[in-house]
């Protein structure tokens, strides 16, 4: 396992950590996690949008009936 002192800083009122290029994860979000004094930080999964529709509740409402409609035409 490969180690490195990094530097840790305030940005507001959160503590912040620089996190060396050869430690940078894939994506815009991480999952931290704390056992006692030890801190990890692991990439998270991205969400599909297919999975995060099946996330979703089904609708108890009925929606009108669609009516085909012959297009619109446009003259210049």
């Amino acid at each position: 396992m490969e180690t490195r002192n990094v530097r840790l800083f305030r940005n507001g009122r959160n503590q912040a950590v620089r996190i060396p290029r050869e430690f940078e994860l894939p994506g815009r979000e991480a999952l931290l996690s704390r056992e006692g004094e030890v801190l990890t930080l692991r990439p998270a999964k991205s969400r599909s949008l297919l999975a995060v529709l099946k996330s979703l509740a089904p609708l108890d409402e009925s929606l009108p009936e669609a009516r085909d409609r012959a297009p619109q035409r446009f003259e210049l």
